[in-house]
């Protein structure tokens, strides 16, 4: 099974209910093709389909946390206390938080809890390049975990996403670790470094080719002139 990975979303969580219910919040999970920060020498986007298998299945088993906490549980699929829907923008959730978690309800209305989790397992990725030349991978194809809304949002280790692209090159995990590092993952995608021509001369007595026919251009530029 592939390893559980964990991303956030800048979308605010709310409370969603009014009147004589007031204990619902939400907000999206996630968003589709919505560039991430970089996460260590890659960035990723979500493509639409990602969660189509899971939606398909019913999200199954799929759970509303505070934080990813398992001691801070606010709600399930199973039970109906939490609420998926998949639309053009991305994951939207709805969640009941029980009288027990009265402090997160509080948090959210107050505005301290402002964003949104979801952890999940990739099925299917792939990899290619953004328009500025940067490595990018896009989920395709994954199971939900849970959703939660957070107030410390951080990117989890990305070493499953480093494997993936491991294994797509055909390179060793620790070079393409070493090469994270040093935002050098372009190498393993095909990516040609720019090519640099020095106009500069390589010594005191030698110039530069370059260098000469421009010269040569201005002599005869100049001779037309008279």
């Amino acid at each position: 099974m592939t390893e559980q990975e964990r991303r956030f979303t800048r979308g605010l969580v709310e409370v969603r209910a009014a009147g004589e219910q007031p204990r619902q919040i939400g907000g999206y999970a996630a968003k589709f093709n919505r560039l991430s920060q970089n996460l260590g020498g890659f960035v990723e986007r979500i493509d639409p389909g990602f969660f189509a298998k899971s939606e398909g299945d019913g999200w199954p088993e799929v759970m509303a946390r505070y934080n990813h906490d398992d001691n801070r549980l606010l709600g399930t699929t199973e039970a109906g206390t939490l609420r998926l829907v998949v639309d053009g923008t991305g994951l939207d959730y709805s969640t009941d938080v029980p009288a027990s978690r009265e402090d997160v309800l509080e948090l959210v209305r107050r505005g301290d809890v402002r964003r949104s989790s979801f952890a999940f397992r990739t099925f299917a990725d792939d990899w290619g390049m953004t328009d500025d030349g940067f490595p990018l991978r896009t989920l395709l194809s994954g199971a939900l975990v849970d959703v939660a809304p957070v107030n410390t949002p951080a990117y989890m280790d990305t070493s499953t996403g480093l494997r993936s692209l491991a294994e797509k090159a055909g390179a060793d995990l620790a070079e393409v670790r070493a090469a994270a590092d040093t935002d050098g993952l372009a190498q393993f995608l095909g990516a040609k470094p720019p090519t640099v021509i020095d106009l500069a001369p390589s010594g005191q007595d030698e110039t530069h080719p370059l260098l000469a026919v421009r010269q040569r251009r201005a002599e005869l530029m100049q001779r037309r002139t008279f």
